[in-house]
C-alpha cells in the first residue's frame, strides 16, 4: 500500500472547512458535508447508505451579554450552548453570582444562586446530581466559562441532552475566560442576557459506507469520524481531519483484499454528545454486538504542534497492531485507557465493542483552538494527517485480514461498570430519550 497523499487530505479539508465551513447539527452545512462524504465513499466503490435521524439545530439570530461594571453596562461576546434555551428575544437582567465546578458543589445549599446570572467556572457538569441541584436552585441564567482554555475567545459548546431531558434548563451561554476574570477583578454586579432564536427540530445524518470482506462470519471493523462542528467554527481539525482520514482509509483499502468487512461511518450531531453514533448503535444494537469486532475513531488528528494519543477501551492488545505501524512512519502515540464518553467510539464501548480513538492535543487541556472560529486550515498539518492515516490504514488492514484478532472480542474489564454508568447518566441508556 502506498502512502496516503497529503494533497488528497488537503482537498477533503478544503471542501469541508473552507467551501462548506460551519456544519452545525441539523443545518444545511452538515447536510452538504454528508452529501460530499457519501459521494467520495461511492467513488471508492463502497456501498453507501445515509441514515437520517431527528436532531435539534442551533439557530440563533442574536446573542449578547452585558455586564454592569465600573458604573456602566458593557457588552461582551457570548455563545448559546447547543440544546439550551434562549431568552425568546427578551432582555433578562439579574445580579451576578459565582460557582465553580470543582469545589462549588460541595456546598450543601445552593439557594444563593436563585434568580441570579450565575458565572459557572466550568463547562462540563459531569454528574447528573450536580446539574439537578443547580436547576433546583432556579438561577435566572448561566454564563459558562471554559476553564480548560483561559483565553479571550469564547469557546462554543453544548449541554448534555440527558440532563435537559430529565431536569430542564435555563438560558445558558459560554463567555470568554478572560472576560469573566475581568468582571470578577473589577467587582461586576449584574448581567443582562438576550438571545433571539435557539434550538429547533431538524434532521441529522449518519453516512455509512461498506467495503465487504470475503468472510461474512469474520465480523465487522468500524472506522469512524464525525462531520458536524460547533457554532461559528469551520472545524478544520474538529473534525475535518477525522473525516479526511476516514475518506483516505477508504481510498487506500478499497482495492485491497480483506477477510473482514470494513464499515466506514461519518456521524452527524457529535457535538451534542455523540447523538449520531448513539442513535446508530441503538438502531443496530443486535448487529453491532454480534458482528462488531472493533471500532477505530478519528477525531481531531491534525494539530500542527502537539502530541498524538490513542485511547483504548477494551481487552489488552488493542494498541499493539497500531503502535508499530505508527513508529514505521516516524510517529509515536501515547496510549491511554481512560473511559472517555466525549467521542463517537463510546456508544460502541457501551455495546461491548473494543474501541480505539486517535486524537491530538497541543496543550494539557486539549487544543487551544477547541470549538473556536479559528479552527481553520492554518491549524492543520496535512502531512501529519497523511502519515497518521497511512499507519492507521496499515493497522486496520492487518486486523481485517488476521485469522485471529490479537485481542478478545468484547470490551470487558473492570472499567465496564464506569462505562455503563456514563451511558445511563449522560446518554439516557439504551432507551434514550425523545427528540435527540
Amino acid at each position: 500500500m502506498t502512502r496516503i497523499d497529503p494533497e488528497s487530505v488537503r482537498a477533503h479539508l478544503t471542501v469541508l472547512a473552507q467551501d462548506i465551513g460551519v456544519r452545525l447539527a441539523g443545518s444545511t452545512g452538515e447536510r452538504q458535508a454528508a452529501d460530499y462524504i457519501a459521494g467520495r465513499l461511492r467513488a471508492c466503490g463502497a456501498a453507501v447508505e445515509v441514515e437520517t435521524f431527528p436532531a435539534r439545530e442551533r439557530a440563533v439570530d442574536h446573542e449578547a451579554v452585558e455586564i454592569f461594571v465600573d458604573g456602566a453596562w458593557r457588552a461582551y461576546p457570548c455563545s448559546l450552548l447547543s440544546n439550551a434555551p434562549g431568552t425568546g428575544g427578551a432582555v433578562l437582567e439579574a445580579p451576578l453570582a459565582l460557582i465553580d465546578v470543582h469545589t462549588g458543589y460541595q456546598r450543601r445549599d445552593l439557594s444563593y444562586l436563585s434568580g441570579k446570572a450565575v458565572v459557572h467556572l466550568g463547562t462540563h457538569i459531569e454528574t447528573a446530581d450536580h446539574y439537578r441541584r443547580l436547576m433546583d436552585a432556579k438561577p435566572a441564567c448561566l454564563l459558562f466559562v471554559d476553564v480548560r482554555y483561559p483565553g479571550d475567545v469564547v469557546t462554543a459548546d453544548g449541554m448534555f441532552p440527558a440532563y435537559l431531558h430529565a431536569y430542564g434548563a435555563v438560558p445558558t451561554v459560554s463567555v470568554a475566560y478572560q472576560d469573566a476574570w475581568d468582571w470578577h477583578a473589577r467587582g461586576a454586579t449584574a448581567a443582562r442576557l438576550r438571545v433571539a432564536g435557539g434550538m429547533r427540530d431538524s434532521v441529522s445524518q449518519n453516512v455509512v459506507g461498506e467495503l465487504p470482506g470475503t468472510d461474512p462470519g469474520a465480523g465487522v471493523i468500524y472506522v469512524s469520524a464525525h462531520h458536524d462542528t460547533q457554532a461559528d467554527s469551520p472545524g478544520a481539525d474538529d473534525n475535518g481531519t477525522g473525516v479526511a482520514a476516514v475518506l483516505a482509509v477508504a481510498e487506500a483499502l478499497a482495492p485491497r483484499p480483506r477477510r473482514r468487512t470494513l464499515r466506514l461511518v461519518s456521524f452527524g450531531c457529535e457535538e451534542q454528545l455523540s447523538v449520531g453514533s448513539a442513535t446508530y448503535v441503538r438502531r443496530h444494537r443486535g448487529d453491532v454486538a454480534a458482528r462488531g469486532r472493533f471500532i477505530f475513531n478519528f477525531d481531531s488528528v491534525g494539530s500542527v504542534l502537539g502530541w498524538t494519543y490513542l485511547v483504548c477501551n477494551g481487552p489488552d492488545g488493542i494498541a499493539a497492531p497500531f503502535v508499530n505501524r505508527f513508529e514505521g512512519v516516524g510517529e509515536y502515540v501515547r496510549v491511554v485507557h481512560d473511559v472517555i464518553p466525549y467521542a463517537d467510539h463510546f456508544p460502541f464501548v457501551a455495546a461491548g465493542v473494543p474501541a480505539a480513538w486517535i486524537g491530538r492535543n497541543n496543550c494539557t487541556a486539549g487544543r487551544f483552538f477547541h470549538h473556536r472560529p479559528d479552527d481553520d486550515l492554518s491549524r492543520v498539518s496535512c502531512d501529519l494527517v497523511a502519515r497518521l492515516t497511512t499507519a492507521a490504514s496499515l493497522g486496520l488492514l492487518d486486523l481485517a485480514n488476521a485469522e485471529v484478532l490479537p485481542f478478545a472480542g468484547t470490551a470487558d474489564g473492570p472499567w465496564r461498570g464506569e462505562a455503563a454508568r456514563m451511558w445511563d447518566e449522560l446518554f439516557g441508556g439504551w432507551a434514550g430519550f425523545g427528540g435527540v
